[in-house]
């Protein structure tokens, strides 16, 4: 079995951006900087005959590229706990064309429709650990954050190993956008 999602991965310039917001919060889990990406859809474990139908699926996928901006920054809560500190994504046009070509394809090939509604963030900590005056404090310093905007010219298809501490993702695939 195999863990995989898709993502668009971010430019090591947007990376060290990104990793300087991170600290402060006593509790939190930080992501490594290697890891900050945006999920378009996360997948799961799949047999390895099935990672290729993923792998072809996405390779039909025709998109224009485009360009990302990051700002902004929120939570997401689970059972009534703030457990995701995140950075927000310019939603556009053709962000939200791309990710629905992707759940397109996938449900195409027989993988079950994503539950939850595309809401477009880099992760920056788990946060289920730490206190939610600070978490909320740290938002509202933070909020008028603003990266400079990125160009997208392909997304990927990461595997993802679960380790003791973190996550390791390995990108497998990378699919180039063309105009």
């Amino acid at each position: 079995m195999i863990r995989l999602f898709v993502a668009l991965a971010l430019p090591a310039a947007i990376k060290e951006q990104l990793a300087l917001l991170a600290g402060g919060i006593p509790g939190a889990r930080w992501v490594p900087p290697e890891n900050y990406h945006l999920t378009l859809r996360f997948i799961g474990e799949v047999e390895s005959w099935r990672a290729q139908e993923v792998d072809d699926a996405l390779a039909t996928i025709r998109a224009r590229p485009f360009e990302l901006s990051l700002r902004g920054l929120g939570t997401f809560e689970k059972a009534g706990r703030i457990s995701a500190l995140w950075v927000g994504v310019e939603k556009t046009e053709a962000l939200a064309f791309l990710q629905s070509k992707v759940e397109t394809a996938l449900q195409r090939i027989g993988l079950e429709p994503e539950r939850k509604r595309f809401a477009p963030h880099v992760t920056l900590a788990r946060t289920d650990r730490a206190a939610p005056d600070k978490l909320i404090q740290f938002v509202q310093a933070h909020n008028l954050f603003r990266a400079p905007p990125v160009a997208v010219e392909s997304f990927t298809l990461y595997s993802s190993l679960l380790g003791k501490e973190q996550a390791f993702y390995v990108p497998e695939v990378e699919y180039a956008l063309a105009a």
